[in-house]
């Protein structure tokens, strides 16, 4: 039976609270109601052939609280003259509420709209936009409203995130809230105290001027002659982006590896530093200018993604070359080779042929369903062998 059910004017008054419609009405009334609600009523065929169903059906929608049947007399030749539904109407906020049972969640609502309105008028606009969004941070609401306020008081605090001193605020609370408060804040700061450019989640702080914890770059010097501090030992370096862009080094060679055993054990090269690498993120690296002079040496794992880095690094520098990274290498290590658990399929611009061919060969299956060589199951005299072809006299 396709006729108009009781379940029917439910589902349609909770697409209106799924929505935010039902909402929306407390904060700027829209004129929703009294809502009409679609009527699938029986045909004329069907009132004579079906008439004791028909009055059931009648009987179920009249039935039905917080609904108004409108209806209207039918003249029938067979039947004569029958008051069937014409329509159905829910005619106010409170009978739509009750039809699908958030009494409770419309009243914790308007609490949050009664304080936004006295705390934050210039968000009761977000409210009437997302107000299932506000109702999910029921719980924290009053908190989120200090931290607009504080943003307030101080725009662009160049503090860190740790420093903002809001009572039953700390840092992990708004790190955790991030999304929500943007949206809070795009619509309560002024427009100088937003930097647009800066958006996602991994830019909150520079989208409203927080200071970021600093990018850092790790290192090894490879020659003792040309190191960092006096010694034989392994110095094991750690600096912020803008210390290594200044760094005064001898080196003419770098490596950049992303296995950390790797990046311990990388054997000693003369005049050359083996950086840790940091998979896609090479924005620590950018700002080094010196790095331009230096040969550098990429190594990472033979699958779509390792070169997929490679390809990424070459926009920052072009000149990158790719160590062990080749069909040779691949083959030589078949016995070691694994399944790469999600392969990408990005054309990459900034390979060589050699380099592509071998992607292609990876991303397309060719020579097996997603293979992958991980750069530690490569031999260490594999290395060795390798590092004699690149470590010849600059």
């Amino acid at each position: 039976m396709s006729w108009t059910r009781p379940a029917d004017l439910r589902g349609a008054v909770q697409k209106a609270w799924d929505q935010g419609t039902l909402l929306k009405e407390f904060v700027e009334a829209s004129g929703v109601f009294p809502m009409s609600v679609r009527l699938k009523c029986p045909t004329s065929r069907e009132l004579v052939e079906r008439y004791p169903e028909v009055r059931t059906w009648i009987d179920e929608l009249c039935a039905i609280r917080y609904c108004r049947v409108e209806m209207r007399e039918v003249n029938h030749r067979v039947l004569g003259a029958n008051r069937v539904p014409h329509a159905l109407w829910v005619d106010s906020l409170d009978d739509a509420l009750s039809l699908v049972g958030k009494g409770r969640e419309a009243k914790t609502f308007c609490g949050l709209m009664d304080r936004t309105r006295l705390r934050q008028p210039c968000l009761l606009s977000w409210l009437a936009k997302r107000p299932l969004r506000a109702l999910e941070h029921a719980a924290e609401w009053d908190r989120l409203l200090d931290i607009v306020a504080w943003l307030q008081e101080h725009p662009r605090p160049d503090v860190y995130l740790r420093q903002v001193d809001i009572p039953g605020v700390h840092t992990k609370f708004i790190e955790a809230h991030r999304a929500v408060l943007t949206e809070l804040l795009d619509c309560a700061l002024p427009p100088h105290a937003i930097d647009d450019k800066a958006v996602g989640l991994a830019a909150f702080a520079r989208r409203f001027g927080f200071r970021e914890k600093p990018q850092t770059v790790r290192f090894r010097i490879l020659d003792p002659r040309v190191a960092l501090l006096p010694g034989d030992h392994v110095q094991d370096v750690t600096l912020d982006e803008k210390s290594f862009a200044q760094l005064d080094c001898r080196v003419k060679r770098v490596f950049v590896t992303e296995n950390e055993i790797n990046f311990l054990a990388f054997p000693r090269v003369p005049e050359s530093m083996v950086i840790f690498g940091a998979g896609y993120g090479f924005d620590a690296l950018r700002q080094a200018r010196w790095l331009a002079r230096c040969q550098i040496h990429y190594w990472g794992d033979i699958d779509t993604h390792g070169f997929a880095i490679l390809d990424q690094l070459r926009r920052s520098f072009p000149h990158v070359a790719s160590l062990m990274m080749d069909a040779r290498t691949f083959l030589a290590f078949k016995s070691q080779w694994a399944v790469e658990d999600k392969p990408t399929r990005a054309d990459l611009s900034r390979l060589t042929a050699e380099e592509c061919a071998l992607y292609d060969d990876l991303r397309d299956t060719r020579l097996g369903k997603h293979l992958r060589l991980e750069q530690e199951r490569v031999g260490f005299e594999w290395l060795l062998a390798a590092l004699e072809h690149v470590s010849a006299p600059v």
